[in-house]
């Protein structure tokens, strides 16, 4: 069988259509670059769901642990909190010790990496995004699980592309599968994961026929694994709701002005703060090691006296919407995990914002929903309608993705009959962040990465050392 061609493709996201020939020369090949997609996507399914269930597991451990010593509440406490510190503190130092690009939520690492940017070290990544990540989250902080497992199931593809080093040009298709199958394993989306490759890195992915159709099929495998050890239910179990009338769709558009507005600030703190944090690091294991304590004993301290002010929150959602609070108490609540997600997100932890996002939407929608619906008693029937819609339009306005917002709120609450305040919503939110300036979330935090790698002189142990496997023209 000969060896397919080797093709190059312009870097730093020129091509914007990225439009290309066949990869492959004959069927076989053909057959094979998807064979490798579908082994990717149901590792990398069964890698998201072992990571799911290690947080899970460590933070019952944790929480639990001391309950057989009997000793008296204050104590056990104290020790609980105890133990969320060092493994919080623990899973900052592996991030800062073992694989810096693991911080955060690992998403602009990817999308650098598809722009050819960087290689994947997924030997180290895989196993330290895992065991860092795992730590990081059972601690209580204010993370997501979703983005680790964008950049869990990048890595997989990587590892995989190395395996099949006949078929080093597929690197960045299998880089991308991976990453597609990551997303649909955490949020058990698969349309959703699809949409995000295509629209959230869009500068950075290849597309063509044969590319989608791989990202597609991996997306596929990985929520085939992960629904075969979870169930097929949807993520969140809260009510299907009614059509809402047509009359009612200016305050979806309302809401999601208000949203995009939220959004671009939203943004630019992130950005502030992990520039905030870098500066306060420099690197120093101490420092980092310390900030992760901190973080860790103050919100395992939340999760044992105010739990809705710990963990990511795909958990308190359903609360949220099936037993609604007073609107102040929402906003209220909505402005502490504000600040709460972003002191966590940009400490430099290696976890998400995706779901912490979700819960944010939720919050801020849902009062909004219970404000409309004593004003406009005959539009608002159910103010939980706006808790869905809010939860794609923050995540419209900040990832400037409205499709995959759209799609992945619908898969997530099996509220598909949302379609069309939903557009409204997120279109709205993604039109006032455009209009008031600033970059996508991931986009901006790969630039400001890159940055700030131009601006210091590296170390010896920053170096990282190019896999010797790979074909660095075919990474290109």
């Amino acid at each position: 069988m000969p060896k397919s061609p080797n093709f190059r493709f312009f870097q730093g996201g020129l091509l914007k259509h990225r439009v290309t020939p066949k990869i492959f020369t004959t069927q076989a090949d053909y057959m094979v670059l998807l064979s490798l997609s579908a082994i990717v996507g149901a590792i990398a399914g069964l890698v998201v769901s072992l990571f799911e269930q290690a947080i899970g597991s460590l933070s019952s451990y944790r929480i639990h642990f001391f309950d057989v010593w009997h000793l008296p509440h204050g104590i056990t406490a104290l020790l609980v909190i105890l133990a969320g510190a060092i493994i919080a503190a623990a899973g900052f130092w592996i991030t800062a010790r073992f694989a810096p690009e693991i911080s955060g939520s690992g998403i602009p690492h990817i999308e650098g990496a598809l722009d050819g940017l960087h290689d994947i070290r997924w030997w180290r990544v895989l196993p330290a995004k895992f065991i860092a990540g795992a730590f990081t989250l059972s601690s209580g902080m204010v993370l997501g699980r979703e983005g680790p497992s964008v950049q869990i199931g990048g890595a997989v593809g990587r590892m995989c592309a190395s395996a099949a080093k006949r078929y080093q040009h597929a690197t960045h298709v299998l880089t991308a599968a991976g990453a597609a199958a990551g997303l649909a394993a955490a949020f058990n989306a698969p349309l959703a994961g699809i949409l995000f490759i295509i629209e959230e890195m869009r500068p950075q992915f290849r597309y063509n026929i044969t590319s989608f159709k791989c990202v597609t099929l991996a997306s596929l495998m990985a929520t085939i694994v992960l629904r075969y050890f979870h169930g097929q239910q949807a993520v969140m179990d809260i009510p299907n709701y009614k059509v809402p009338p047509l009359a009612s769709l200016w305050l979806f558009l309302l809401l999601g002005i208000i949203f995009g507005i939220i959004g671009i600030n939203f943004n630019n703190w992130v950005l502030k703060l992990t520039a905030f944090f870098k500066r306060y690091h420099k690197n120093n294991l101490i420092r980092v090691t310390i900030t992760g304590a901190i973080f860790g004993a103050l919100f395992a301290f939340f999760q044992l006296y105010v739990p809705s002010l710990a963990q990511g929150g795909i958990g308190h959602i359903t609360e949220f919407v099936r037993e609604p609070m007073a609107w102040s108490i929402m906003v209220l609540l909505f402005l502490l995990r504000l600040a709460a997600t972003l002191g966590c997100f940009s400490s430099g932890a290696p976890g998400g914002v995706f779901a912490p996002m979700l819960t944010l939407g939720t919050l801020l929608g849902l009062a909004y929903g219970t404000i409309a619906a004593g004003l406009f008693p005959g539009l608002v029937s159910e103010p939980g309608v706006y808790a869905v819609a809010g939860m794609g339009a923050l995540f419209a306005a900040t990832v400037r993705a409205p499709v995959t917002g759209i799609i992945l709120v619908v898969e997530m609450t099996d509220n598909y009959q949302l379609i069309l305040p939903l557009i409204m919503t997120c279109l709205g939110a993604t039109f006032i962040a455009q209009a008031l300036g600033g970059s996508p979330l991931y986009s901006a935090l790969l630039k400001q990465s890159l940055l700030n790698k131009e601006n210091r002189q590296p170390a010896a142990k920053d170096i990282v050392k190019p896999d010797a496997s790979a074909n660095p023209s075919s990474d290109a």
